[in-house]
């Protein structure tokens, strides 16, 4: 079955850096005379993104016009993107010394800090990182204790800018690090949603284990959606988030248990978390639209960081384009939680109670109850993934 009747892709073309097996000979052959470029592991994973075709329209890192236009107004500049949205420079930075080897109109091979060969960029542009220009408008601060803003505060000094030859993705890796079975591109979630004869799909974006709350934003989706894609991010994140291997088997389970199969996949979304609050709540909706998605669950604080951002800041944003600028519909969910008198899943637009009559816990409180072997009350989460939890915490505790 053709994707004819789902979303286009952000843009119009899905992209595909990818070379065939005979220009990847050809690369690696070239690559062996090339100056090389270690990139970093948020690098790599914008690497993999744009591969794939998840960044589409991208095909490469961002010159310095699109990376102005970008920090500035959140679009591509009218001679790369004809002022298509993009909310986050999407960027290849080097050091002083790696500078020095690199010039414009040449090519570079790029690396993984492992050695691994992962591409072949033609350098169309070398220019200095604007970080003053980038932190306050992608971050909304330049507070240093903001990871985003550290991130790219530790980055090099240039940029450079140029569409890339990718010839893998991923370096060779025990194959449950990669998570194979569910690290599908853009095209291939595609395909499958063609062939479940799903029209309509929503996405759930997460780097937390899926608790009650988010259960019932994905149930309520799925209520007015032909299906789900529980679309995790397991590339880049800041330490202290809870690992990704861990959170599949939370995924997992749940979905075994308490979705109907029919109706929901899971995926793996490669990507790095920049913790941009509204900037990056806009970047994952077009980067589920690129995977086929039609509707993005966008809840309370999506994709923040302590208290930088307003508790629905990352809903409003969307607000502020026009019409069909982005074609995917956020479906913007309040907090949600379990509410005592109505016994059962509620939220502000659904329950009158008062906050006393509903269950919530803080991060920090359930992390001290797993790490105790105590299991969140069943109000909060299944106990099926607090079992799941509690065997991770427990070990890393016994570990310390």
């Amino acid at each position: 079955m053709s994707d004819g009747l789902l979303i286009h892709p952000h843009g119009g073309t899905l992209t595909n850096r990818i070379a065939e097996a005979e220009a990847a000979t050809k690369l690696r052959s070239e690559a062996a005379n090339l100056p090389a470029i270690t990139i970093s592991s948020k690098q790599a994973c914008d690497l993999e993104m744009i591969a794939i075709g998840a960044f589409s329209p991208l095909t490469g890192f961002l010159g310095k016009a699109d990376f102005e236009s970008v920090c500035r107004d959140m679009r591509l500049s009218s001679s790369g993107g004809e002022g298509i949205v993009w909310p986050i420079p999407i960027t290849l930075a080097v050091d002083d010394d790696t500078k020095a080897n690199l010039s414009e109109g040449s090519r570079a091979a790029l690396k993984h800090s492992d050695g691994t060969l992962l591409a072949v960029i033609d350098i169309e542009e070398i220019y200095p990182h604007d970080k003053k220009l980038e932190i306050p408008n992608v971050f909304r601060t330049e507070d240093e204790a903001h990871p985003g803003v550290q991130t790219v505060l530790e980055e090099g000094e240039w940029l450079v800018g140029g569409p890339i030859n990718v010839i893998t993705v991923t370096p060779e890796k025990e194959p449950g690090e990669q998570f194979t079975e569910h690290r599908l591109a853009p095209a291939a979630t595609r395909a499958a949603f063609a062939e479940r004869g799903w029209k309509t799909v929503a996405a759930f974006q997460t780097r937390n284990p899926i608790h009650r709350a988010h259960e019932y934003l994905c149930k309520c989706a799925l209520e007015i959606c032909d299906g789900l894609l529980i679309h995790p991010l397991v590339g880049e994140t800041k330490p202290g988030d809870i690992p990704a291997e861990v959170r599949m088997s939370c995924y997992q389970v749940i979905i075994e248990k308490y979705f109907v199969a029919a109706r929901t996949m899971l995926s793996v979304m490669p990507g790095a978390m920049r913790y941009a609050g509204p900037r990056e709540a806009i970047l994952h909706a077009l980067i589920r639209q690129n995977y086929g998605i039609s509707h993005f669950i966008v809840g309370r604080d999506h994709a923040g960081v302590g208290d930088y951002y307003g508790t629905y800041d990352a809903q409003n944003i969307f607000d502020e384009f026009a019409p069909g600028e982005i074609a995917i519909t956020p479906l913007k969910f309040e907090h949600a939680a379990w509410c005592k008198v109505c016994e059962g899943m509620t939220s502000a637009k659904t329950c009158p109670h008062d906050g006393d009559q509903k269950i919530f816990l803080s991060g920090t409180k359930v992390r001290e109850m797993l790490a105790n072997g105590e299991k969140p009350p069943q109000e909060f989460s299944r106990p099926e993934v607090a079992e799941v939890l509690i065997e991770w915490a427990t070990s890393a505790v016994a570990s310390t």
